[in-house]
């Protein structure tokens, strides 16, 4: 659902452009606001859960090109079920489950829950987005049929 400028008002300012919009949700404050921040940077609008219900919640207020979702929130089905959700959704978003873990060795002095982002895998990161998202307009337009 990607769009384009339309005309310039005559006062010469461009209108807003609208990027493909993804829904994360992800139950752990510090890998949700990282991600957040990383598709930000690669040109997606994002909106965000902390809850599976406030998922579902943001899936019936608004269309998203790509749900990705925490693998588990508690309870293993949970992201899982936010997913089966939205593929049952009218607009047909493209879906994915991340995940984040603990290291097994943690420096001294940081906290239990560490995230590492490393630049190098940051255009992987974003380029399996973009596919993904590629994938779910390739299923969403369909060729018409030639007349006979």
């Amino acid at each position: 659902m990607f769009k384009s400028f339309s005309d310039v008002s005559s006062g010469g300012a461009r209108p807003p452009l609208d990027l493909a919009r993804v829904l994360l949700v992800h139950g752990e404050l510090a890998p949700r606001l990282a991600l957040r921040t990383i598709l930000q940077a690669g040109g997606y609008a994002v909106d965000v859960a902390a809850t599976p219900a406030e998922a579902l919640s943001k899936l019936d207020e608004g269309q998203y090109e790509l749900v990705l979702s925490d693998a588990e929130f508690g309870s293993r089905s949970a992201g899982r079920n936010v997913l089966a959700y939205a593929r049952v959704k009218d607009y047909h978003p493209a879906t994915a489950l991340i995940t984040s873990y603990e290291p097994d060795k943690r420096p001294a002095g940081r906290g239990k829950h560490q995230i590492s982002i490393h630049t190098e895998n940051l255009p992987n990161l974003l380029g399996s987005v973009a596919e993904l998202i590629g994938v779910r307009a390739s299923r969403r337009y369909r060729p018409m049929r030639q007349a006979m």
